[in-house]
């Protein structure tokens, strides 16, 4: 099934590339696998790396949506399009200020494209769409998707004001489940899966290539593609000061909250079995954001009880609506990792790895393993 998959991949790929001239595609189209850029990824208002849909003809832009679409589902592609509005919705809230040393601060046509290799060969390739809040990221090998994370999703404002009684939430669901999860445990239950009073700022692995244990809550001066420099610099520090006192947080949280290869909180062993349907509705919020083929591979991996028992479940700070807090799932090479802390609690950060295989690193070394062998 994933073949089918990597083929609408590759169609549409091949159809975007061949939209543009020369000084696009050498925005466009780079060589694989450029590991130091194919494996460098944010979700900050930053250059993503890639030929901006700014700077493409409107035809283009539909093929590069097209492309988008071929790598998400279709709940995947609606978010994802939302996301991208909130863009505007920013900027008002914001004031309509320039800023991040770019025109327009807030600019639903700074989502980039890039494309690594030929789609058209036989040899692995990968591309990515990404831009604030957004990165996706699919790899192909031997004609399959063999990689599909990093995948982030954000949104800010998580939650924004629709005309009659609804919100327009487009990560609600991450937001809702977890937070069923963690109140529907015991109290004894909850003991074991607190991991700190205080939630972290950001994301713990925040836009890191490879997870590592030890790794401790990014700063935010480090999810950008460069270091900020003089005025700027100082205020990301300021910021990320004003935010650490205004959830009172301390190194002994810090430390709490630092990953470790051993998941922490607790272990879906120790869960019931209607907190463990609630586990699983909120894995696929995760997964489920690819195409459906892709998804239903994902979702195999925990469908027996043993597999589902090797994930773990870690909150932080508070569990009411209103309060910072944050969450993660671990195990079994997963992390799906979730933070709402920032803008008065309305700034929601979810992201799912896999942790052996983002960027799809196993499975290239075991093709290259196979290629040199032969």
């Amino acid at each position: 099934m994933t073949r089918e998959v990597a083929a609408r991949m590759t169609d549409a790929a091949m159809v975007f590339l061949g939209a543009l001239d020369e000084p696009q595609r050498s925005q466009a189209a780079w060589g694989f696998p450029s590991e130091d850029e194919r494996r460098r990824w944010f979700y900050s208002p930053t250059d993503h790396g890639g030929l901006a849909m700014s700077d493409m003809r409107p035809a283009q832009q539909r093929l590069a949506m097209k492309l988008l679409r071929t790598g998400v589902s279709k709940p995947g592609y609606v978010t994802v399009s939302t996301i991208i509005g909130l863009e505007n919705v920013l900027d008002e809230v914001e004031g309509w200020v320039a800023g991040w040393e770019r025109e327009r601060g807030r600019d639903p046509g700074l989502y980039y494209v890039r494309v690594f290799g030929d789609p058209a060969g036989d040899q692995p390739w990968s591309w990515r769409f990404g831009g604030h809040h957004v990165s996706i990221n699919h790899t192909v090998v031997e004609g399959q998707v063999v990689a599909s994370t990093p995948c982030f999703l954000g949104a800010d404002p998580a939650s924004s004001p629709l005309l009659g009684p609804h919100l327009l939430r487009p990560l609600g669901s991450a937001e809702d489940l977890g937070r069923e999860l963690v109140q529907a445990l015991r109290p004894d239950q909850l003991a074991q899966a607190l991991l700190s009073p205080v939630a972290p700022v950001d994301l713990v692995t925040g836009n890191r290539t490879v997870v590592s244990d030890g790794d401790e809550p990014t700063h935010l001066r480090d999810i950008w593609r460069r270091r900020f420099t003089d005025a700027l610099a100082l205020r990301v520090d300021t910021m990320q000061a004003d935010a650490e006192s205004l959830l009172g947080l301390q190194p002994e949280h810090i430390e709490a909250l630092r990953f470790t290869t051993a998941p922490k909180g607790i272990s879906a062993a120790e869960l019931g079995l209607e907190q463990r349907e609630i586990l699983r509705a909120l894995l696929d919020v995760y997964v489920q954001r690819v195409p459906t083929e892709l998804a239903d591979l994902q979702v195999a991996k925990f469908a027996a009880a043993r597999d589902l028992e090797r994930l773990s479940f870690a909150w932080a700070g508070g569990i009411e609506p209103g309060q910072p807090h944050y969450y993660r799932v671990h195990g079994n090479q997963l992390l799906a990792e979730y933070d709402n802390t920032q803008r008065g609690t309305n700034h929601v950060h979810t992201v799912w790895r896999d942790l052996d295989n983002d960027f799809g690193v196993d499975h290239l070394a075991r093709h290259y393993a196979q290629h040199d062998h032969h």
